[in-house]
């Protein structure tokens, strides 16, 4: 498969990971604590693009042209904390309305996001010479943790 195929697979199963776990939620009136947990997540989300660009980001694990290494706010603490954005959200969404379809379909989503995380971690590799000491230094997704 060649990268960029496998690039927007991994974006659709992100996707497709994403709106079967709204689905299964449907019109269910989530818990003060889900809610708090989804807002959290998607606060974290608004803080990492503030610390981004629209020219630098992108949807793929793949990186645009003339894209710079960014290593401060959210950055420099994990290196795809978008990632942990969506994981955080969906999280709350699982919490919402625990069942063992959305546990299973919530690890589906975190395979997903460690495999971008990989693909986009390889290309930065070879991309930026920054990039290995970038790497040293912070988390992958979960800050502090992992």
């Amino acid at each position: 498969m060649t990268s960029k195929i496998y690039s927007y697979f991994l974006v659709s199963l992100q996707f497709i990971f994403i709106a079967l776990l709204v689905i299964q939620h449907g019109l269910h009136a989530p818990s003060s604590f889900a809610c708090f947990i989804v807002f959290l997540g998607g606060g974290f989300g608004l803080y990492t693009l503030k610390c981004n660009t629209l020219s630098n980001f992108n949807i793929t694990p793949e990186i645009k042209e003339n894209a710079s290494l960014i290593t401060t706010g959210a950055y420099r603490y994990i290196r795809h904390p978008m990632y942990f954005s969506v994981l955080v959200m969906m999280f709350g969404v699982v919490v919402s309305k625990p069942s063992v379809l959305s546990l299973f379909v919530y690890v589906l989503l975190v395979v997903t996001l460690f495999l971008k995380a990989q693909k986009e971690e390889m290309l930065w590799m070879v991309e930026s010479s920054k990039y290995k000491s970038y790497r040293q230094k912070t988390k992958r997704i979960i800050p502090f943790v992992l």
